[in-house]
């Protein structure tokens, strides 16, 4: 049994100020066939990590691909896209015949001329493979469910959790149900309902975590193999936008379309209910500040690297020193020339910075302050659930009673080595500041007596009424307010 693997994928944000070209694949992910770590998967690397760990034990043949992946931003220039899809797709052809695929992509990448990639991708694989090649498939639940994927894939498994701890669990489940079909041992029929809404869905808080318990309390029982919930990516502008509800039975369709329809209609019942509160800036921090323990985090969705964001908006940061808040940090902001300018000046030096404030009307206006370096560290890291995602060269600087973590390569806060890296300890901060939407809590919920959410002025807005989309089909909620769900669709 032969098996081939390979990934391409970032998400993306259609109305990101920051284009993505090959150069930034290269800057995240960029590994041909066999210089793929051994240690943990990369970004949607999953797939070829755990194949490569259980083909010899369980007798098939794993030929690894190529995997690109870029950090979220706007879209990718169409003949980079082509270059490394084209890339992937020779080599798929050179490794016939297969039985099987395992394709890591992410759901929402658009490329320009090409609003739907994973579909592009799935649908040129299968032309390459033929009918009876089973094409499994893992996504990241913001993605765009298109029905031109899932009618060219066999299985296709989302993560459950957001923040996006269970990579490695459902890349397991894929490579599960690829090996039992190619086996004759189950017979997978999926069934998809449109719930018509544009939402966000953390799963570490009610009522989105019970729901996720049950889904998975669900699966392996009377037929039915796998359930995913489709999130959406709420800022890319493409048709397919909005939360759909995709269940895999055992050879039984009419059972996948009831659960299906049940778990569709929870979720429209759900509508304005599973995104936690958000406070403007001031009243954030105030909030913060007011609080009797610590410590407490405030997250700042609205410049968050994962959805496009250029994370370099200093709203919140300005405040925070307009106000003389003590014993805070905040991180990232992304501003490499700040970051080479502080390894120039060294470690305790105290200079005249300006950061932050650079991309776009968006990002606010840059802070000038009077710093002092108190962290320098090259190449650095931190942890995002099983993977390592890098943050590059990365300084803190003080300013008045703020520390504050400058990155060169852009991301979101995932792990606590954001600030433990340059010797900032988070959990003996009053405040600590991060920009993310709800990635962050895996490290930071743990160790937050409170935690708070602000909207800054950054680029990603938690209303999604405010986003300028063109394409979305319509109607949708909340676009729309009496938007019906569509129900099954497939």
């Amino acid at each position: 049994m032969r098996l081939f693997t390979a990934t391409l994928a970032t998400e993306t944000n259609t109305f990101s100020p920051l284009p993505t070209s090959i150069d930034n694949y290269r800057e995240s992910v960029f590994l041909r066939p066999g210089e793929h770590p051994a240690d943990a998967p990369r970004m949607c690397t999953a797939p070829l990590f755990v194949g490569r760990k259980r083909a010899e034990a369980e007798g098939f043949e794993l030929i690894e691909g190529s995997c690109f992946a870029a950090s979220p931003a706007g879209t990718t220039n169409r003949a980079d896209y082509e270059t490394m899809r084209d890339e992937i797709l020779d080599q798929l052809k050179a490794a016939l015949p297969v039985d099987g695929l395992l394709l890591g992509l992410h759901g929402a990448m658009v490329a320009h001329g090409y609003d739907d990639v994973e579909g592009d991708i799935i649908e040129r694989a299968r032309a390459i493979v033929g009918p009876k090649c089973v094409i499994g498939v893992e996504l990241d639940p913001h993605c765009h469910l298109t029905m031109k994927r899932v009618s060219g894939a066999d299985i296709i498994v989302l993560y459950k959790e957001f923040p996006h701890t269970d990579v490695v669990e459902r890349a397991e489940d894929v490579l599960d149900l690829v090996l039992a079909t190619l086996r004759g041992e189950v017979t997978p029929v999926m069934s998809v309902y449109d719930c018509r809404q544009i939402q966000s869905y953390p799963t570490t808080i009610q009522p989105m975590r019970g729901l996720v318990d049950r889904i998975k309390a669900m699966e392996g029982k009377e037929g039915i193999l796998s359930v995913s919930i489709a999130h959406c990516f709420p800022y890319g502008d493409v048709a397919e936008i909005g939360t759909r509800v995709l269940v895999i039975a055992d050879g039984d369709k009419k059972k996948a379309d009831a659960l299906a329809t049940t778990l569709g209609e929870e979720l429209v019942s759900l509508r304005g209910k599973t995104q936690p509160p958000s406070f403007d800036v001031v009243g954030g921090v105030a909030e913060g500040v007011a609080f009797n323990d610590l410590p407490v985090v405030i997250a700042d969705p609205a410049d968050n690297a994962g959805g496009g964001a250029p994370s370099d908006n200093t709203d919140i940061l300005r405040h925070l020193i307009a106000s003389n808040v003590e014993n805070a940090c905040l991180g990232p902001i992304w501003d490499p020339i700040a970051v080479r300018i502080c390894f120039d000046a060294g470690l305790g030096a105290k200079i005249g910075l300006r950061f932050g404030g650079k991309i776009a009307p968006s990002s606010g206006q840059p802070v000038d302050a009077e710093v002092e370096i108190i962290g320098l560290k090259r190449n650095a890291w931190q942890r995002f659930g099983p993977t390592q995602v890098p943050v590059g060269d990365c300084a803190a600087v003080r300013v008045g009673g703020v520390d504050v973590v400058l990155i060169a390569n852009r991301t979101q806060a995932t792990g606590l080595e954001l600030f433990t890296n340059v010797g900032i300890d988070p959990t003996q901060k009053k405040i600590v500041v991060v920009k993310s939407t709800n990635h962050f809590m895996a490290a930071y919920g743990p160790i937050a007596k409170k935690v708070v959410y602000v909207e800054s002025s950054g680029p990603l807005r938690r209303d999604h009424r405010k986003v300028p989309y063109t394409k979305v089909e319509r109607p949708i909620w909340p676009l729309d307010q009496d938007a019906k769900p569509r129900g099954l669709i497939f």
